[in-house]
């Protein structure tokens, strides 16, 4: 089988972003967004889906998270789009609800083609540490566009802001290596392409 990576950088007045992935990889994060609870997230990601993962990302910090947390999130998915190739034999679906102590957390993916995010997750708090709560449900819009898929993450339960953000990025690691997972050699769809 051919190596499964995708690379892509994007240079913007407001961010730096260089990105590569493997979806076979060694579940290692390599490089810094400068943004520690972040880094800390995508470690998380990386782990759970086993991917060997790099990001380098400077960003305008000094007016918020914001620019270089979506542009890392577009550049993720463009890179797992990159790497899924054709999609021949991938599983294509998959959910998991995945406990972090007293949070629950369902995330669900289609590798469809076809751009789709449904988010329904609330923090108690506005902030963990420096980071916004809400640069979460940016993050992963910003994939899932990107990445051309369908995306659901739904909280079930939870009122620690600090285990609900590991829930979504340990979940959506695991479910997009599941979905990525190679189970035959047929693109999984009637149509004959996604």
């Amino acid at each position: 089988m051919n190596p499964r990576k995708g690379f892509a950088e994007r240079e913007t007045l407001e961010t730096k972003i260089k990105c590569e992935i493997n979806l076979d990889g060694d579940g290692m994060l390599q490089g810094q967004s400068s943004i520690g609870f972040f880094d800390h997230m995508l470690a998380l990601f990386a782990r759970h889906g086993g991917f060997g993962l790099m990001v380098e990302a400077r960003g305008d910090k000094g007016v918020d998270f914001h620019h270089t947390v979506e542009d890392v999130g577009l550049c993720l998915g463009q890179v797992f789009l990159e790497a899924l190739g054709e999609k021949e034999g991938i599983a294509r679906y998959a959910s998991l609800a995945l406990p972090m102590d007293e949070t629950l957390v369902l995330c669900a993916v289609d590798i469809s083609g076809r751009p789709g995010f449904y988010y329904d997750v609330s923090f108690p708090c506005g902030k963990i540490g420096e980071f916004d709560s809400e640069l979460v449900e940016v993050f992963w819009k910003a994939f899932a566009v990107s990445a051309k898929m369908t995306v659901h993450i739904r909280l079930l339960a939870g009122t620690n802001s600090h285990h609900i953000a590991e829930a979504v990025f340990k979940g959506m690691g695991r479910v997009l290596k599941e979905a990525a997972r190679i189970e035959g050699k047929a693109i999984p769809s009637t149509k004959g392409v996604i």
